[in-house]
């Protein structure tokens, strides 16, 4: 099953070759957060770019890592494996995994849910990060317990 993982991530890694456009993506929300770091896949293009994007919209600097088992770090957060992708992020307690737009982040933040984060599942073209263009709206999910359900719709 991890070898399996492994190979489906790598291909699907293969998604993130090519510049990004994340202007459609563009917002004034800013993250008002004391700690962020992200869990960056080995090699992963589309990591830095979401870094990137997500660096414009906090208040303090972001902690990019690049763990052996990025796996690992997923089920520490209890990150569904139907929810999976390529980064995982930790934001003040909440996970985030995914291309999530920060406009969903703020929200999370806003709202302040007793859930354990959220997460946009895969690496959808055109989500921030991601080249393409968005072709339908992109669920975020909230995860609470390893169960997940729709958070908002974007």
């Amino acid at each position: 099953m991890a070898g399996g993982a492994s190979v489906a991530l790598s291909m699907s890694l293969a998604g993130c070759l090519g510049g990004t456009d994340d202007s459609q993506w563009e917002t004034d929300d800013s993250l008002a957060v004391a700690s962020a770091t992200q869990y960056s896949a080995p090699g992963c293009d589309c990591c830095e770019e979401y870094a990137s994007y997500l660096e414009e919209h906090l208040e303090t600097d972001l902690d990019v890592t690049v763990p052996d088992d990025i796996a690992a770090v997923k089920r520490e957060f209890g990150v569904p494996a139907q929810l999976g992708s390529c980064h995982t992020l930790e934001l003040d307690g909440y996970v985030v995994e995914g291309h999530v737009p920060v406009e969903a982040i703020a929200l999370l933040f806003d709202d302040e849910p007793s859930i354990d984060g959220i997460a946009l599942p895969e690496m959808p073209s055109g989500s921030p990060g991601m080249p393409g263009e968005q072709s339908e709206p992109f669920t975020i999910y909230a995860i609470d317990d390893g169960e997940y359900e729709v958070f908002v719709e974007l």
